[in-house]
């Protein structure tokens, strides 16, 4: 069993709901941190949460939805540690994880449905990152959440 964390806007809270039973059904455990209801709420509420619940360890995973998936791609990158992805395809989902140990999986509710987000969802839960030559880029990347990369 894995524990994901999860949160949506209002424009995701429908898939949301659904990723939230096929991941309970798959015998997974889900911290669902809203939003609750269609009610028309600020997305970056969702992903703060959702990213803290990954960097503490709390969860293994994190997905958010909103639209797109861009919004809470970029509000959940701000939280040292987390490496958010957004995906449109399964493909993208496990090379997230595999390439860039990606952590949160950001997914559109205008972008993909119900089948195809569970297609992604399984996709970044089973894929392991691969290290290697993708460890040395992480962990650049980390730098960068440091500013280790010598821009002032």
């Amino acid at each position: 069993m894995t524990v994901i964390a999860i949160g949506a806007d209002h424009a995701g809270y429908s898939l949301k709901e659904d990723l939230k039973a096929w991941l309970v059904g798959g015998g997974h455990q889900v911290l669902d941190f809203g939003s609750h209801s269609l009610e028309s709420v600020d997305y970056p509420d969702f992903a703060g949460p959702v990213a803290d619940a990954v960097t503490s360890g709390a969860a293994a995973r994190g997905v958010l939805v909103c639209g797109t998936g861009v919004g809470m791609a970029m509000a959940a990158n701000k939280l040292d540690g987390v490496r958010a992805a957004v995906c449109l395809d399964p493909l993208m989902a496990r090379m997230s994880r595999a390439h860039n140990d990606a952590n949160v999986l950001a997914l559109g509710s205008r972008t993909s449905g119900a089948p195809e987000a569970e297609r992604m969802v399984d996709a970044f839960i089973q894929a392991e990152f691969q290290a290697g030559r993708h460890a040395r880029r992480v962990a650049l990347i980390a730098g960068l959440e440091q500013n280790e990369h010598g821009v002032k």
